[in-house]
């Protein structure tokens, strides 16, 4: 059976050693999270996550949700454990306070997400894609819908969903045909069909709340004219109790490769009341508040598998006895070694071992420069908040993505012939995050929107400002025990660099130049980004050692890991630039019969 622990001595080494969350104690959210209460609301999350969720992860996956006469019945043990979550107020840790949040900084919500992630992705989905649609109603909403809808959805009493997609558009949501039609008193009928909605349909929650992209009739064909609805699944009464059902429902329920906890909807919108959030016309706008934190979250997901995945394969490694070790045996009282002796094993674990740790880092670095956008005084860092999270949404949402599904697979290979047989476990999170480099805008379109907006947005100063602050840490950092790790991210950083300016240079005379070197770019610029994340994990590290006053053997493990990465991962930089600067010609060449 497979097990779950969560990471909290990891989570602890971040928040105070790495980051020093506590420089920040003045700023508001912040100063709600001393690090007394956030070592409580770490042990009791990992306590839910570890205790009530990851024991209904394979029963999820086994018995899946159920559709019958429009109702969706979520797998045994859910509902109850949808309950525990709600009651102990998880789902309203980093909401607004005005709206009965509790405005923690989103750096811990990304802990938090983790450890849900890790123990149960489709369980994970239900509250994780309420906050999205809770974070667009409070940038967008009217004061009307805020007060009418955010304060349940907050509590996680209700339920929120993000209907983007149709039979016919996925990506290009221009040709969406999903219509609004104004009424009288200000609300729109809304007719249509969505697929692919996450936890569309569910008995989780007493009410869902559905964000709906249309377009009036009348508007500009194309992207342009799409609107945002709030269409809920049942109408609210002045005194704040539900009414009747509104015009949606479940026509089905997708059978899917994975997440089969998580009800995966075609939801029909038969003349259903909406009412507009934001401006007609702008429904985009709204919308990409909502999913640029879900490709946030997406990017967590693909972590989330593979620690999960990473924790089952360590295990089984040390107890799977195969073979002797090339250097003679290990365990000469055993009839075998432990597999962890054999050179590849190990290269399998320490590639999924060195992502996590760095990739988490990552997280929580993008998570602490959105909160400082938001709560700074000082203009300056609001900006490169700002900056990093534009810049590192699709990094992190492709790459942890990619990284994580190839993770979760190398487990598998650790189980041999035991990791394709489902009792075991591995195979589902396999399964679980293959969808992760597929929905909230699927991989190639991340590196685009890096290579083709992300890198000339405001005249390039997000990637120069990323450039800077390696610099910066490399130019501070220039002592015995840091000039190995800073040598080597200096190296990626150089080939992240070089590959930037080549595409500034070759892809305005030819696009298909930057189509065709985004995915390594994307890579590129994710090894990088964990390198640096390395770098200032050592550094913290180093600084620990020299202390004298903590777990010497954590941190010199730390350092060995770090000293893995630059070696083994890093050196994929100069790869990905090469094949960057190739060019479009390898791909373009052939013509369509020729495939």
């Amino acid at each position: 059976m497979p097990s779950y622990k969560a990471p909290v001595r990891e989570y602890r080494f971040l928040l105070n050693d790495t980051f020093n969350m506590s420089q920040y104690a003045s700023l508001p959210g912040f100063r709600d999270a001393p690090l007394d209460i956030v070592d409580q609301i770490l042990d009791e999350a990992a306590r839910l996550a570890e205790e009530v969720l990851q024991p209904l992860n394979q029963i999820g996956d086994t018995v899946g949700c159920k559709l019958e006469n429009g109702v969706v019945t979520t797998p045994p043990g859910f509902k109850e454990a949808y309950k525990t979550l709600v009651e102990g107020g998880w789902p309203s840790l980093v909401a607004d306070p005005a709206f009965g949040g509790q405005g923690l900084p989103n750096a811990l919500g990304v802990l938090f997400n983790e450890m849900v992630s890790s123990a149960n992705m489709a369980f994970g989905m239900y509250p994780g894609l309420s906050h999205g649609a809770y974070s667009a109603l409070l940038h967008h909403g009217s004061d009307e819908l805020k007060q009418t809808y955010l304060p349940k959805l907050v509590t996680g009493e209700w339920t929120g969903t993000m209907n983007l997609t149709e039979p016919q558009c996925g990506t290009d949501l221009g040709l969406l045909r999903t219509k609004a039609v104004p009424q009288a008193d200000g609300s729109y009928k809304i007719t249509g069909t969505k697929i692919f909605i996450s936890a569309g349909e569910h008995d989780l929650a007493d009410n869902i709340l559905h964000l709906v992209l249309a377009r009036v009739e009348g508007a500009p064909a194309g992207i342009k004219g799409i609107s945002l609805f709030l269409v809920p699944k049942f109408f609210v009464k002045e005194d704040g109790s539900l009414g009747a059902r509104n015009g949606v429902s479940c026509g089905a329920l997708e059978h899917k490769m994975g997440i089969h906890g998580n009800a995966t909807c075609v939801l029909n919108y038969d003349e259903a009341t909406g009412w507009l959030v934001g401006e007609r016309e702008k429904g985009m706008r709204a919308m990409f508040t909502m999913m640029n934190e879900a490709r946030l979250g997406v990017g967590l997901q693909g972590l989330s598998q593979s620690e999960v995945a990473y924790q089952n394969a360590l295990a089984y490694a040390k107890d799977r006895l195969q073979g002797r070790s090339l250097t003679g045996a290990k365990e000469a009282d055993k009839p075998a070694d432990p597999i962890l002796v054999h050179p590849d094993v190990r290269r399998m674990l320490l590639n999924a071992k060195s992502f996590n740790e760095g990739a988490r880092a990552l997280l929580v670095w993008t998570a602490l420069h959105g909160d400082l956008a938001h709560a700074s005084d000082d203009a300056a860092i609001r900006e490169t908040g700002e900056d990093m999270m534009a810049l590192l949404t699709p990094v992190v949402k492709g790459y942890l993505t990619d990284r994580g599904f190839a993770n979760a697979v190398e487990a598998q290979q650790v189980y041999g012939g035991h990791g394709y047989i489902e009792e075991n476990g591995v195979s589902q999170f396999v399964r679980d995050a293959r969808i992760s480099m597929i929905y909230e805008g699927a991989n190639g379109i991340q590196a685009l929107d890096l290579v083709g907006r992300k890198l000339a947005q405001n005249g390039g100063r997000g990637v120069f400002a990323f450039f800077k602050l390696i610099d910066d840490f490399i130019a501070a950092n220039k002592d015995e025990a840091l000039a190995p790790y800073a040598a080597a991210l200096a190296s990626a950083r150089k080939d992240l660099e070089a590959a930037t300016m080549w595409f500034m240079e070759n892809a305005l005379a030819n696009p298909d130049n930057a189509g065709a070197g985004s995915a390594e770019y994307l890579h590129l610029f994710g090894v990088t980004a964990v390198g640096y994340m390395w770098a200032l994990m050592a550094k913290a590290s180093i600084a620990k050692i020299a202390e004298g006053k903590g777990d010497n053997a954590y941190y010199e493990t730390k350092l060995k890991t770090a000293r893995y990465y630059f070696e083994r991962v890093v050196p994929e930089t100069a790869t990905h630039l090469a094949r960057i600067r190739v060019g479009a010609a390898p791909l373009m060449d052939f013509a369509a019969d020729e495939f």
